[in-house]
């Protein structure tokens, strides 16, 4: 009698496991880093959106806001941080940066 056994080995499942793993370890720090980066330029992009609601603003009230808070509070904008919680700032000549 023939036997058909289907499985598999405990050495064919370590060596997946390993190259699983492997493949982990080399992906996850690329990820971190991707986050990060796609973070700076979120927060990029919302500062040239908020400068831009400094100047509607400015038209529409004929001066530049004095704190950013204003713009919010005026429904320019819904927050005044950053997708990584740096919060922003604004000049007397709106210019719109991140808070030192």
């Amino acid at each position: 009698m023939l036997r058909n056994e289907k499985g598999f080995t405990l050495i064919e499942m370590l060596i997946v496991m390993l190259i699983i793993s492997v493949l982990l370890l080399l992906t996850i720090p690329n990820v971190v880093k991707h986050n990060q980066l796609v973070d700076d330029k979120g927060c990029d992009a919302f500062i040239e959106l908020v400068q831009s609601q400094a100047q509607l603003y400015k038209l529409d009230q004929g001066q530049y806001p004095d704190t950013i808070e204003t713009l919010e509070t005026e429904g320019y904008i819904d927050q005044t941080t950053c997708s990584n919680n740096e919060t922003l700032t604004i000049s007397a000549e709106g210019d719109v940066s991140l808070a030192p």
